[in-house]
């Protein structure tokens, strides 16, 4: 069999999350990458130009000369116009900081009544590595998290330090591996955090099902204060809104452990899904105003799929 990049690997047997990251996933992440190798300035790509200057490639400026600088960067042809001696400025070009922000409380880790969808962590691990590896494939330095809250409320963080090259997305792989669902969601203080301890902004990617009960719109502005680009990819189970439930059912939440007996009927179910998609539909409107990418990513669509929305979607491809 042939790996990511092309060394072959015995068959062996594999648990279920190596199989998240197996032969074919890496191909579509190949295919991915290609997909993806023309961005625009300043949206997930090594070619984006900062607005610091020195001796990159595109001409920036002038400066008047004073004596130290590189004869090499003098303008001649300026001097000969106007016998003023400058020197000729340039963009400097710098990798951009990509930081993919993994939901791993408890809720994500629900399991679907359908098998042949995965629960929404594993998708998200997907969508995480799918993106980090198109990255990464574009020199960027990326870093992913896995944020949660234990029981005691303490925040509890997986992180993956920052790293570049195509090579090491397999760092991301046995980072993602290790990630479980458990514990409490509170994104409020889990961004709050990660903003404060990361100074270099850039592109910050947020992975959830965005169950939150401090509200996500808090959360959200954690990264917008901070002057992170931010995109929102809203991991949604599509039983979720309609369950495969009927008549007495006791409910109970997978993160506090609390609860209730209900009477499932279809009228109910009908205003879950309604409730469902009001709730979806605010998430949405809240990022359009606040001018946030977001896309609302179900289960049951093919990762790559998922990940070629984002891209295009979002702007990030020509």
């Amino acid at each position: 069999m042939l790996g990511l990049f092309g060394k072959k690997r015995a068959p062996r047997a594999v648990s279920d999350d190596e199989e998240l990251f197996d032969e074919a996933f890496q191909r579509k992440l190949e295919y991915l990458a290609i997909v993806a190798r023309r961005v625009y300035a300043g949206r997930m790509r090594a070619e984006r130009r900062s607005k610091k200057t020195g001796a990159g490639i595109e001409f920036a400026d002038h400066r008047e000369y004073v004596p130290g600088d590189d004869f090499r960067y003098l303008d001649w042809n300026v001097y000969q116009r106007t016998g003023r001696l400058l020197v000729r400025l340039f963009e400097e070009e710098e990798d951009l900081a990509v930081y993919v922000l993994l939901d791993a409380s408890a809720s994500m880790g629900m399991s679907p009544s359908d098998p042949g969808t995965p629960s929404k962590l594993r998708f998200g691990k997907q969508l995480a590595a799918g993106l980090g590896y198109v990255a990464l494939a574009g020199l960027d330095r990326v870093s992913v998290l896995a944020l949660r809250q234990s029981d005691e409320g303490r925040r509890v963080e997986d992180r993956l330090a920052p790293t570049r090259g195509k090579n090491r997305v397999f760092r991301i792989f046995e980072m993602l591996r290790g990630v479980r669902a458990e514990g409490r969601t509170n994104l409020v203080s889990s961004l709050r955090a990660f903003a404060a301890q990361n100074k270099r902004r850039g592109v910050a990617i947020l992975i959830s099902d965005l169950y939150d009960p401090s509200g996500f719109e808090d959360a959200i502005n954690q990264l917008r204060f901070a002057k992170f680009e931010t995109y929102v990819l809203h991991v949604i189970d599509p039983n979720e809104a309609r369950p495969p439930l009927h008549g007495d059912v006791r409910i109970v939440d997978r993160e506090t452990g609390e609860s209730r007996d209900v009477t499932v009927t279809p009228k109910l179910l009908t205003k879950l899904a309604a409730a469902h998609e009001t709730y979806r539909h605010r998430i949405e409107t809240f990022c359009g105003e606040k001018q946030v990418a977001y896309h609302a990513l179900t289960t049951d669509t093919p990762f790559d799929d998922a990940i070629l929305q984002v891209l295009r979607g979002g702007g990030l491809v020509r």
